[in-house]
């Protein structure tokens, strides 16, 4: 710890490690698991275009990131400031409040991608 990474490939493990971490430890990194498969499932199925698939990765890929950043912080305030502290809570309502927005617009454009194409099923 604390040194700096040798190689390309002992920096790749590590960020594995970071992001297994991640879903081990954070019921919400879970959950964003499960919803991300559920759109792979789900766009596997409705035949999803190239730049549709290109829209979900993108978002997938920033609310995944955006969730381990969050826990990453929160970890960073936990040890930093192990006492409550209103400035702690404020960091960490503040980094939530991010992944809150980030899957906002992951699912609204999911929705109107998926939308229609179920429509289309149903109608």
């Amino acid at each position: 710890m604390g040194t700096k990474n040798r190689s390309f490939l002992s920096g790749l493990i590590h960020a594995i490690d970071g992001v297994m971490e991640g879903f081990r430890s954070e019921r919400s990194m879970r959950i964003h698991c499960a919803a991300a498969a559920l759109v792979i499932v789900c766009g596997l199925l409705l035949g999803l275009s190239a730049w549709e698939w290109i829209v979900c990765a993108i978002l997938i890929g920033l609310v995944i990131a955006s969730e381990l950043l969050n826990t990453a912080l929160e970890q960073a305030i936990d040890i930093l400031s192990p006492q409550l502290d209103p400035r702690a809570k404020r960091v960490k309502d503040t980094a939530a409040g991010a992944v809150l927005i980030v899957s906002l617009a992951a699912a609204v454009a999911g929705l109107i991608i998926f939308l229609p194409k179920l429509w289309s099923l149903i109608f």
